[in-house]
Parts: structure tokens; C-alpha cells; sequence
């Protein structure tokens, strides 16, 4: 065999791999370019949805989407990210926030939530917007699956008192899931946390300027 021939075709190989690694790239960077602009309206668009079940468009005049804040609160923190909140807002005044929030021990694993409160620090409501639970057993925190989830519509830190915020095996006042009673133990104890939160600090929440990141 020729060696030299055999080298000169190696490297004609090697060339051409890299050629096409090159535009392969290109390609790769140029579909990102279109499409990320579209990715993230349609993020935006599922948000703002989700944002408008617990909050209704006529009740507020602001874009709950930009009107946000990035807080640190240890309790609510999911492996030390901090939370985001949405803030409603008519005519200027607070109308209610959304804490985007994590429970951590759910029985499959985490539950991404929006707990929507408003100005009378009362829940407006609870939806699951991700969860990993068993389907036909803890599915049923899913509004899709059932209206458990509307447990928490009205109540607050005196509707029930903080014994009253379990789940009834415990001696609390909230349902459990028909054979399930991890998983909405779970959400009653970060919905409890949640409302205390917001509670104790609604002035800082809508003090704070738009998309300001701070520390509590």
C-alpha cells in the first residue's frame, strides 16, 4: 500500500470532518438564532396563562410577566435558588402576588407550584405546574385530575390556625389524596410557608423595584 497515498487521504478525511463539524455548528447556531425569540414568547405566553388562572386579566392592569422580583427566603429556597415573584397590580395599588416555588418532598420528588395570595393576605389559589407524581395515585394535585388543589381558595394564617394547616391524618384540617398523604402533606406545609412569607414581608414584596434580586 502507499503510504503517502494513504496519508493524503487521511488528511483529505480529517479535512472534510472538520469541515462539516464547522457548518454543522453554524447550522446549530443559526436554528438557535430564529427560533429563540419564538421559544421564549411561547414560554412567556404558557406562563402569563398559568399567571391568569389564579389571577384574572380584569383584575389587574399591569404585565405580571415583566412586573417581577428574584427573592432569596431560606424556607422557600429549592436547593438554594431563590423564588420568583409576579406581582398584580390596578391602577398602581397591590392587588396580589404569585410565588413560583418549589415543595421539595413531594413522594415522587420536587412539585413546582404558583401560589397566588392577595392584598388581604388570603390564598387566591394553588396549581401544580410540574410534579413527578404517581399517575392515578398522587396525579391527583393536578387541576386536570381533580379539584383538590382548590383546598387552599380562601384560607389564611386564621382560616385555619397554623394546627389547622395539616393534612387531616395529622390532626389537620386539609384532605389527604385517597391513598396518597406525602404529597399534599407537602403542599400544605410550603403553601403554609408561602402565605407566612408574604405575610410577614407584602410591603418589602411590592416596595422592591421591578426584577430586583435582593437577599432576606
Amino acid at each position: 500500500m502507499d503510504i503517502k497515498l494513504l496519508k493524503q487521504n487521511m488528511l483529505a478525511a480529517g479535512k472534510a470532518l472538520a469541515i462539516f463539524a464547522v457548518v454543522a455548528s453554524a447550522l446549530v447556531a443559526l436554528t438557535y438564532q430564529i427560533t429563540k425569540n419564538q421559544i421564549a414568547a411561547n414560554e412567556r405566553e404558557s406562563l402569563l396563562k398559568s399567571l391568569h388562572v389564579l389571577v384574572d386579566k380584569d383584575q389587574h392592569d399591569n404585565d405580571m410577566y415583566v412586573d417581577n422580583i428574584t427573592l432569596s427566603v431560606p424556607k422557600l429556597n429549592y436547593r438554594d435558588n431563590p423564588i420568583t415573584i409576579y406581582r398584580a397590580r390596578q391602577n398602581g395599588k397591590p392587588v396580589a402576588a404569585i410565588f413560583n416555588v418549589t415543595s421539595p418532598k413531594g413522594y415522587s420528588g420536587p412539585i413546582k407550584l404558583l401560589i397566588a395570595i392577595d392584598n388581604n393576605d388570603t390564598v387566591i389559589g394553588v396549581r401544580v405546574i410540574s410534579h413527578k407524581e404517581t399517575p392515578g395515585l398522587g396525579d391527583a394535585i393536578d387541576i386536570e385530575k381533580s379539584d383538590w388543589i382548590r383546598v387552599f381558595e380562601g384560607r389564611s394564617l386564621s382560616n385555619p390556625t397554623e394546627k389547622g394547616w395539616r393534612v387531616k391524618k395529622d390532626g389537620g384540617e386539609f384532605d389527604q389524596i385517597t391513598s396518597a398523604t406525602i404529597t399534599p402533606r407537602a403542599i400544605v406545609k410550603t403553601t403554609l410557608q408561602t402565605l407566612q412569607y408574604y405575610t410577614a414581608h407584602k410591603q418589602q414584596v411590592f416596595a422592591k423595584s421591578q426584577g430586583e434580586k435582593d437577599a432576606q
